[in-house]
């Protein structure tokens, strides 16, 4: 397919008294398209995550990333060094699972007052804690593709505290795809037989992919970055909401 022609904008996302910075691209040429929701690493909204809304857009769907810390640190945005990281977690501490899905929710209710976007069901995608955040997303009704990339803490935890995110599983009514990578030391193997054996346990429609690869393959301005295991997976994911949105 040839890629299309896009429009990028920052815009600002209402969720009641807050007001979620977010990067929206969308197609030039006229029609409605699918929507899709990119969750971030640690490192905020960077050129990594506006790259991959880009590169959604020009496969043919409008693509938004809003910034999850926006309660936290509004405006965050790093690179990849050993400060950022500590940064980063740091701001990922703060959040919380209800928040996460809140801000999720009303991201998708902005997505459906754009002319351009096909409202009947939404995908997603995320990177790192984004992941995680995808998993979670997930569970919302109209997420019907949800691709999750090395999101860790999903057998162990959620944002916020209380039972891990793992057990909201039967929440799940579409399609969700997870990209793990074998070689990654934050996301024990063990944990990834784990959330695939849950998500056969309640037959959720899904695949589990595993790489041999680290934390962090998908990203090209990271020195994890593994060129053939994120070209692979991008070809899942593009097969993943072509068939689903």
């Amino acid at each position: 397919m040839t890629q299309l022609k896009i429009h990028t904008t920052h815009i600002q996302v209402p969720n009641g008294d807050l007001q979620i910075d977010s990067y929206l691209a969308q197609p030039l040429e006229a029609g409605l398209f699918p929507a899709v929701v990119v969750f971030q690493e640690i490192f905020g909204v960077n050129n990594h995550i506006r790259e991959v809304t880009e590169n959604i857009a020009k496969e043919g769907y409008v693509a938004i990333a809003p910034s999850i810390y926006q309660r936290q640190a509004p405006g965050f945005e790093v690179g990849y060094t050993e400060e950022d990281i500590i940064l980063g977690r740091k701001y990922k501490e703060q959040t919380k699972a209800s928040e996460l899905l809140g801000d999720t929710q009303a991201t998708i209710n902005y997505l459906k007052t754009l002319p351009t976007v096909k409202s009947d069901k939404f995908g997603c995608i995320g990177f790192c804690f984004g992941g995680h955040v995808t998993y979670l997303a997930a569970t919302l009704p109209e997420i019907q593709a949800a691709a999750s990339f090395y999101g860790a803490g999903i057998a162990t935890g959620t944002p916020g505290g209380g039972n891990p995110t793992i057990t909201l599983t039967p929440k799940i009514s579409g399609t969700i795809y997870c990209f793990f990578g074998t070689e990654d030391p934050l996301i024990p193997i063990e944990q990834v037989d784990q959330i695939e054996a849950e998500l056969q346990k309640h037959q959720i429609k899904h695949r589990v992919f595993r790489y041999p690869a680290n934390h962090g393959f998908f990203c090209d301005h990271r020195s994890s970055y593994n060129a053939q295991a994120a070209t692979d997976a991008w070809i899942k994911t593009k097969e993943l909401f072509d068939e689903q949105l």
